[in-house]
C-alpha cells in the first residue's frame, strides 16, 4: 500500500516536471531563441527565387503541397528548399534542430508555403519581403480549429491563443470555395482581411480529374486486394479519437455483421488517419471482406476507386463529393465529438447523407441505396463547399502568390 501511494505521488510529480518543462521551453523557443534566429539570418537579401515548403507534421513532402512543388519544378528557374519540422514524429531535440534549420532557409526565401497551425512561422517578426501562403490541408470547413476552439476542450483560452500564436504571419490562404472564406477568418483571426483568403481551390484535388491517375489506382487497388475487381469498393476512412499524441481509431463497426449483410456485393477498405500509430487489427476470418490500405494507398487514390466512403467528421467527404458518389456518417459519438471539438455548420442539415450510430443502420441504408440516395443533395454540397476546386486549382493558386505573369510569361525561368 505504501508502495503504490509512494508510486502516485512520484507520477504527479513527474509529471508536473515534464508540464513546467514543456512551458519553459515554448517561451524559451517561441519569445527568444527562434526569433532571434530568424533576426539574424533575415539581415541577409531575400532571394527573389527561393521558395520554402515548411511541413509541420510530416517528414516528407504531403499531397496538398506535391502538386505545386512539381508545377514549379517544371517550370523551372526557382529554387526550392523543402524543411520538415516532424512535429509528433521525431523527438523534441529533433524538431528543435530541424525548426532551426527551417527558420535559416525562411529568413532569405521569397516565398513560404505552409498547409498546417504553426507555431515557427507564428512567432516570428517576419520581414515585409517575404509572403507566407497557407494552403491548408483540408478543404470544405467541416471540424473547428485555429481561434474556432476557444470554447472547446479540443482548443486552448484566447489567451494562450494570442500568446502563443499558430496562425499568424499569413500573407495569403487559400480555400476550395467562397462560402468557407468566414470559417477561415475566424479560425486565423483575420477577420479584418477577408480579401486574403482566396477561393483558388485546393491544389490535390487536381488528381480527381486526371484520368490516367484514376486508372491506375484501380489497377492498384486490385492488384493489392483482388477480391475488389468483382465487386463493389466501400471505404471506411474515420477521423482519429483523441488529442493528437495519442491519437486513435475507432472501433465501433460490428465487420462480421457487415461482411454476413454485405459480403457477396461488397468488399470493405480502412485508410485510417496517418496520425493513429497503432491501427487496429483485421481479424484473420474476414481478410477476404475487409482489408486495411492505410500504408499501401494514398486517401486521394481510395476516394478514386470508392463506390461508398463511410466517415465521421473527416473533411475528406467534401473531396469525395466530387464523384457524386453515396457517403454515409458513422458518428456514433456526434455528441461528444460536438462538445470536444464542434463544427462550423450544424452536422445533420450540411453532411450530404445518412447519419447513422449502429452498423445495422448503415447495412439498412447500403442494401436502399436504389431509393435513398439522393444524388442532387451531394451535388448541392460539392457546389456550395468545393466549388473552386475544378482540376486547375494548382494553376490558380500559383498565378494568385505570383502574378499570372511573372509565373507563366518566363520571368521566373534562368538566365
Amino acid at each position: 500500500m505504501i508502495k503504490k501511494v509512494i508510486h502516485g505521488v512520484s507520477w504527479r510529480v513527474a509529471k508536473y516536471g515534464r508540464r513546467k518543462l514543456a512551458k519553459y521551453y515554448k517561451i524559451l523557443t517561441q519569445k527568444k531563441i527562434y526569433p532571434s534566429v530568424y533576426r539574424k539570418y533575415s539581415k541577409k537579401p531575400v532571394q527573389e527565387q527561393k521558395i520554402v515548403f515548411l511541413e509541420i507534421r510530416m517528414m516528407e513532402l504531403t499531397d496538398n503541397f506535391q502538386r505545386i512543388y512539381d508545377a514549379l519544378k517544371k517550370r523551372g528557374g526557382y529554387q526550392l528548399v523543402t524543411c520538415h519540422i516532424g512535429s509528433e514524429l521525431v523527438s523534441r531535440r529533433e524538431q528543435y534542430k530541424n525548426s532551426v534549420a527551417a527558420l535559416k532557409e525562411i529568413a532569405t526565401a521569397k516565398y513560404v508555403f505552409i498547409n498546417d497551425s504553426s507555431a515557427l512561422i507564428s512567432c516570428i517578426p517576419l520581414r515585409p519581403e517575404t509572403k507566407v501562403i497557407q494552403t491548408w490541408h483540408a478543404c470544405g470547413a467541416f471540424k473547428k480549429f485555429g481561434f474556432s476552439t476557444v470554447d472547446k476542450q479540443f482548443g486552448g483560452n484566447y489567451e494562450q491563443l494570442t500568446k502563443y500564436p499558430l496562425h499568424k504571419n499569413f500573407s495569403l490562404v487559400t480555400v476550395s470555395s467562397p462560402e468557407v472564406i468566414w470559417a477561415y477568418a475566424e479560425a486565423f483571426h483575420m477577420e479584418d482581411r477577408l480579401e486574403d483568403i482566396v477561393a483558388t481551390g485546393i491544389s490535390r484535388t487536381d488528381v480527381f480529374y486526371d484520368k490516367a491517375a484514376i486508372a491506375a489506382a484501380y489497377e492498384k487497388i486490385h492488384r493489392l486486394f483482388p477480391e475488389s475487381r468483382e465487386k463493389k469498393v466501400i471505404l471506411y476512412a474515420p477521423t482519429y479519437r483523441g488529442r493528437v499524441a495519442k491519437a486513435y481509431s475507432p472501433e465501433k463497426m460490428d465487420l462480421e455483421q457487415m461482411q454476413e449483410a454485405l459480403g457477396a456485393e461488397y468488399v470493405l477498405v480502412f485508410k485510417h488517419h496517418p496520425f493513429v500509430k497503432n491501427r487496429p487489427v483485421v481479424p484473420e476470418a474476414l481478410k477476404d471482406f475487409v482489408m486495411d490500405l492505410t500504408a499501401d494507398m494514398t486517401i486521394e487514390e481510395l476516394l478514386m476507386v470508392s463506390d461508398i466512403c463511410i466517415s465521421d467528421y473527416s473533411s475528406l467527404v467534401f473531396e469525395y463529393s466530387l464523384f457524386e458518389r453515396p457517403m454515409l456518417f458513422f458518428a456514433y459519438d456526434l455528441e461528444e465529438y460536438f462538445d470536444w471539438r464542434g463544427f462550423y455548420y450544424d452536422f445533420g442539415e450540411m453532411t450530404p447523407g445518412p447519419t447513422c450510430k449502429t452498423t445495422e443502420e448503415m447495412i439498412d441504408y447500403i442494401q436502399n441505396l436504389d431509393t435513398r440516395f439522393d444524388r442532387q443533395r451531394v451535388i448541392d454540397f460539392k457546389n456550395k463547399f468545393m466549388s473552386a476546386c475544378d482540376g486547375h486549382a494548382t494553376e490558380r493558386i500559383l498565378e494568385t502568390v505570383m502574378g499570372k505573369e511573372n509565373h507563366w510569361s518566363g520571368k521566373g525561368k534562368k538566365k
